[in-house]
């Protein structure tokens, strides 16, 4: 007897654990039922993947959504209507917002917030804290938490851990792996003199690359002395590459498209709109973050889009904030890279599908898989597109890309079996839920 599905995705190239090949995938209460020739099968509705490839949603594990407190940059529904316009399944969202995310009460706020509301799924960081040190253990396991986040280096937010003492003081109360803005504080505070007024270019000197490897030292040192699990946010110098390839036993890390995609060459054209924090370095160190990708030292991909307004950017350094756009630009850049050879489309699946469920424990995503959900990254590997602001469904409304080129592009975007966007058009009513992972799970 045929077999019946709620939707079927025929004729598309499938990438997933076990290679790429023409597969059809049939989808039955949101879930991945059955993978292979379902041309004898019938549907509520069948999609067309011709000539495409079908891709397991794509995760992206950190962005900054701005809500509550900072509305005007961006909001949880605007900012998942970029991440699905881009491709993007599911978003773990920073604590860095107005109240802080650093209590039940607030998480639990973030959560009602973004259900039914956010165009993706959603978790969303704690931070941590001196204060909240002593809860992080049942903060890290509440509804709807991706884990504990922690600034060791000041940043957008008044979030800030710089002490080895105040680190290990939240590490020694996890269980789940932590994540670190990793830059030397100290340093930084000991470097403020480099800035150059009006001159974005100084940035990266002033957040050199010695604070970054220092502190990504201290936080692997301090992970070992407390047997905790640790993930290093951002990963922008070579050094911190080869320093953390000794270290995959505590550590995982993490890499941007624009640290593998821009480089200190692009102030002179960019100025502020590229100022971030770990800073955009020169090429030695972006040809070293590339190392960490093809010889598997990076683990996954997060887009650390942080948006402010063009007004707010047009500020002259340093007064202008550090912060880019970047959820609804991560398949597209990542795929250009991938159409030059800069890694194949499988890994680029490891590391944003794979990755992030492997290492976060995400519950039934990141895989094309039976009994999974059923979200998929549906793309056009052939097609050329120019990327503009006028695409932007942030409430930012620019790209650092505006004017660039790409080969390979989102057509399509899948979450739970439903169909969220298709040809750059929102076509189902955001009917976003909190992700869940196996290691806090209702008992």
């Amino acid at each position: 007897m045929a077999m019946t599905y709620d939707l079927i995705l025929t004729g598309g190239t499938v990438v997933n654990h076990d290679g790429e090949g023409a597969r059809d995938i049939g989808v039955k209460e949101g879930r991945i039922a059955a993978i292979g020739d379902l041309s004898q099968a019938s549907a509520g509705e069948t999609i067309d993947c011709r000539g495409l490839h079908i891709l397991p949603g794509v995760i992206d594990s950190q962005v900054h959504f701005r809500e509550p407190g900072l509305e005007h940059k961006e909001d949880l529904e605007t900012g998942s209507r970029a991440a699905v316009l881009g491709g993007v399944t599911a978003v773990f969202e920073m604590p860095n917002t107005n109240p802080l995310t650093t209590s039940e009460a607030a998480l639990a706020d973030k959560v009602r917030r973004g259900r039914g509301r956010m165009h993706c799924d959603f978790a969303f960081w704690v931070g941590g804290t001196r204060e909240n040190a002593k809860d992080v253990g049942e903060l890290e396991r509440l509804p709807g938490a991706a884990g504990i986040k922690v600034f060791m280096g000041s940043s957008t937010g008044d979030l800030l851990v710089e002490d080895d003492e105040g680190v290990a003081s939240i590490l020694r109360n996890t269980r789940r792996r932590a994540a670190f803005h990793s830059e030397d504080e100290f340093r930084l505070r000991e470097r403020l003199g480099e800035r150059i007024e009006g001159d974005p270019s100084s940035h990266p000197v002033w957040r050199d690359a010695i604070a970054a490897l220092r502190c990504t030292e201290r936080l692997v040192r301090i992970a070992r002395d407390v047997r905790a699990r640790i993930h290093v946010l951002h990963i922008s110098t070579a050094e911190e590459i080869l320093f953390l390839e000794q270290h995959k036993d505590v550590a995982t890390c993490e890499a941007t498209p624009h640290h593998l995609t821009l480089s200190a060459d692009d102030y002179a054209r960019l100025g502020t709109l590229i100022q971030m924090n770990p800073p955009v370095r020169d090429i030695s160190h972006r040809d070293g973050v590339w190392h960490g990708i093809a010889q598997g030292i990076v683990d996954v991909l997060g887009s650390d889009h942080a948006p402010h307004t063009l007004a707010e950017k047009a500020k002259p350094y340093p007064a202008s904030p550090s912060g880019m756009t970047g959820v609804q630009t991560l398949v597209p850049i990542m795929l250009d890279h991938v159409n030059s050879g800069r890694l194949t489309l499988q890994r680029f699946v490891d590391l944003s599908s794979h990755g992030p469920q492997r290492i976060f424990g995400m519950a039934r995503k990141g895989r094309i898989a039976a009994g999974y959900d059923a979200d998929f990254t549906i793309v056009d590997m052939k097609r050329q597109e120019i990327i503009t602001n006028a695409q932007a469904g942030s409430k930012a409304g620019w790209t650092p890309y505006d004017g660039k080129q790409v080969t390979g592009w989102p057509v399509g975007t899948v979450i739970r079996g439903r169909r969220v966007m298709w040809e750059g058009e929102i076509v189902t009513p955001s009917q976003g839920k909190a992700v869940e992972f196996s290691e806090a799970l209702p008992r």
